[in-house]
């Protein structure tokens, strides 16, 4: 079975989240999601998620911490993903290898539909007020 390895991006700005759609007609098209992708070979999860999120909404970011790790297997592979949490450094996100982007509230959370291998993460963040403040992490 496939094994892919992905890094996502945890973006907060002004107490709100950035999320992403899929595009329609990809693997989970139309769910909501954190931006990110595949890693490639030689990278580290940290490299891949700042070429990714340039690549996917237009933003430079500084990796920061861990936020969670996920094994997830899906009936055509299984993805293996690590969410760090993010900070801004240059650009403002707009949609280039998505079909959108948003800023959420925490209590929004529930009314996006996310793929399963997000919702662990999901809890984190609802717990963890701190994240949401707008003065930063």
């Amino acid at each position: 079975m496939e094994r892919i390895e992905v890094a996502a991006g945890v973006l907060f700005r002004s107490g709100k989240l950035l999320i992403t759609k899929r595009k329609k007609g990809s693997h989970l098209g139309g769910y909501w999601e954190f931006p990110g992708g595949k890693r490639e070979r030689g990278e580290t999860f940290q490299q891949c998620l700042q070429r990714e999120l340039k690549e996917e909404i237009g933003v430079e970011v500084t990796v920061d911490e861990c936020l969670h790790v996920k094994s997830h297997q899906y009936p055509e592979k299984l993805v293996y993903i690590e969410f760090f949490l993010c900070l801004a450094a240059k650009g403002d996100p707009h949609p280039l290898d998505c079909q959108e982007i948003k800023w959420i509230k925490k209590k929004e959370l529930n009314k996006y539909e996310f793929p399963e291998a997000d919702s662990e993460l999901l809890q984190i963040l609802a717990v963890r007020p701190k994240l949401w403040s707008p003065s930063g992490n």
